[in-house]
């Protein structure tokens, strides 16, 4: 419902942001104002009933005793009730707080007598035996010593009212605070709507730079936003298409270049060896890399489903296979295709067996990352030619032959295997010697 009644485009939106937080701004800072209102009426209600008390002190002092019930009677109100009694209703002075302040006020308006000031907020006890009834909640009651031969003390007990505390600059700076926070409140909550799409394609767009072309970003939002989802997912779409028809096309120049190497080298077989050896050498470096070739268009497309793999147990078996050294080490169990990657496993440790002599795998668990390092004792490899290591038919080392190396697509393969399971791979050279290769894997 509240999405209908959002505008489409992002400008609109913003001004829709400002004015709701200025109405919610207005509409707290009106409901503080009337509270203080009310607030500063019931303070003038007890300045003139303090007024009137005070003006009566000095008629009572100056009637007989009978004459000062009746005086009372007639002065008490439906908001204050005086009584004159033998008994002061306060029992002390309050000497600190609103009552004190109070206190002082009522005792310089009548010199040279005493002056008692209660506020009370909860209920209290009714009338004692023999003494003059208790404040109730919500009242103020003020006793003042009468100058008379008997000790007399005027009691008053007003309810409702609210005596002036002289507290003026906090109401100002609580609604100006009040008003900041509700301004800052609405205004994140609106942001937040309107940013959100744009974490949504941010999220989607790392996922597209590690290789993931089925990610797609919800075409909602602001009208700029969903035209920039909708941009997004057609460019995931044609970017789909070309590596779709990529590697239709390498698998197919990879598939029919094998009959061709296949006849010569039946031909090669025919010539004398001398001359026959180095052409059928050379015709299975093609064969080799025609394979390659194959392997690298399928790697990241296989039809292979996905499910729930145990890292553990898929190393320690390729290490088994391969006489690699499995150094333990666990992680949570990580989503994705078993075999494909366990080809591009297999690949790194192929390279650290064949370029390093020995290969040692372990694992364990970064965060929310299950990471796979792949060691070996080799010469390394120069830090300017690490990166450029998983381009297709780059090797580690310049020549051709078949007892050194293949076509030099593992590591490419290894890479868009890995990429195409939401992971990163990395090689840097070991200070003690020989290359670490790096695997990243989200874990869960």
């Amino acid at each position: 419902m509240i999405k209908r009644l959002l505008p489409a485009g992002l400008a609109a939106r913003f001004a829709l942001l400002l004015a709701a937080a200025l109405v919610t701004a207005n509409l707290v800072a009106l409901g503080l104002l009337a509270f203080e209102r009310d607030r500063l009426d019931r303070e003038a209600g007890a300045a003139r009933e303090l007024e009137r008390i005070v003006a009566l002190v000095p008629a009572m002092e100056a009637l007989p005793p009978r004459a000062r019930q009746q005086l009372a009677r007639q002065a008490s109100t439906r908001l204050a009730r005086i009584t004159v009694e033998s008994v002061p209703v306060v029992a002390a002075p309050a000497r600190s707080g609103r009552a004190g302040v109070l206190e002082a006020r009522i005792g310089a308006a009548l010199e040279e007598r005493e002056v008692r000031v209660a506020i009370s907020e909860r209920a209290a006890s009714g009338r004692g035996s023999g003494g003059p009834a208790r404040p109730r909640g919500g009242t103020i009651a003020v006793s003042i010593a009468l100058q008379a031969e008997e000790p007399v003390w005027l009691n008053v007990m007003a309810a409702g009212l609210r005596p002036p505390d002289g507290v003026r600059g906090e109401v100002f700076m609580l609604v100006l605070g009040l008003s900041l926070l509700t301004v800052l409140a609405v205004g994140l909550w609106f942001v937040r709507q309107l940013t959100r799409p744009l974490a949504a394609l941010a999220e989607a767009a790392h996922a597209a730079g590690r290789g993931d072309r089925g990610v797609r970003v919800p075409e909602t939002g602001a009208r700029e936003m969903r035209a920039a989802a909708a941009a997004f997912n057609d460019m995931q779409g044609r970017i789909a298409r070309f590596e779709a028809e990529r590697t239709r096309t390498l698998a197919a120049v990879g598939h029919d270049l094998r009959t061709p190497i296949t006849s010569l080298r039946i031909r090669a077989e025919m010539l004398d060896e001398e001359e026959g050896e180095p052409m059928i050498r050379t015709l299975d470096e093609m064969a080799v890399m025609a394979e390659g070739l194959v392997a690298f268009a399928k790697s990241g497309h296989e039809a292979e489903p996905s499910g729930k793999i145990d890292l553990a147990a898929l190393l320690q078996r390729l290490c088994e296979e391969r006489g690699a050294r499995f150094e333990g080490g666990g992680a949570p169990p990580v989503t994705g295709r078993p075999v494909a990657l366990s080809r591009a496993f297999g690949n790194l440790v192929d390279n650290a067996i064949r370029y390093g002599g020995s290969a040692r795998v372990r694992l364990k668990q970064e965060g929310g990352m299950a990471v796979v390092r792949v060691v070996d004792e080799g010469p390394g490899i120069p830090e300017a030619r690490l990166e450029g290591m998983f381009e297709p038919f780059v090797r580690g080392e310049d020549s051709r032959s078949l007892d050194t190396g293949g076509a030099g697509l593992g590591l490419s393969i290894t890479r868009t295997i890995i990429r195409a399971h939401g992971g990163e791979i990395r090689l840097s050279n070991r200070p003690e010697g020989g290359l670490e290769a790096r695997v990243e894997l989200p874990a869960g």
